[in-house]
């Protein structure tokens, strides 16, 4: 290893951070914690799934499974938390829009008592959207995989933008 990889200080945002990075909040926010923050570069997220989360009501009684759809959007979560905190301190973004998912697939049941790691890492930006490959691991073993874009914006550019193409 040389000595500009070893002298690399990798973030970590414990939930506070996490909320301040978000808009989210529950039911919503589908990451705990984040570590291996690596500017806008690449992270990892972490969900601890419990059988308290109210999706298992009805998906599915018999037999809880974490909707594959909300592990797409924890590893979204995951790129957007980044990228506001690869801006500094200060920038509050007011909204992260999801702007699409490419080459979804999903490998394993996430359940009860599993810990996520939403591993993500930039495949290139410009100016405030982000495209980001994912993959979602538990136990070290993939259970989702995507390519995700996103965008970072205002309230008032929001209003805008639905306004123009709503």
């Amino acid at each position: 290893m040389d000595d500009a990889a070893s002298n690399t200080e990798l973030g970590t945002a414990e939930i506070g951070r996490v909320m301040e990075l978000l808009p989210h909040r529950y039911p919503f926010l589908m990451v705990d914690r984040m570590y291996d923050m690596d500017g806008d570069v690449s992270a990892v997220g972490v969900k601890n799934v419990t059988i308290n989360e109210p999706f298992f009501q009805g998906h599915f009684p018999q037999f809880p499974v974490m909707p594959g759809v909300l592990i797409i959007e924890g590893l979204a979560q995951t790129a957007g938390a980044l990228c506001v905190n690869s801006l500094g301190k200060d920038y509050v973004a007011s909204l992260v829009y999801f702007m699409g998912i490419d080459k979804a697939k999903f490998r394993r049941p996430v359940l009860p008592g599993d810990q996520l790691h939403y591993h993500v890492r930039k495949i290139r930006n410009r100016g405030r959207v982000w495209r980001f490959a994912g993959v979602a691991k538990v136990d070290g073993k993939v259970v989702a995989e995507a390519e995700i874009s996103a965008m970072l914006a205002d309230t008032a550019e929001a209003r805008a933008f639905a306004s123009e193409n709503g």
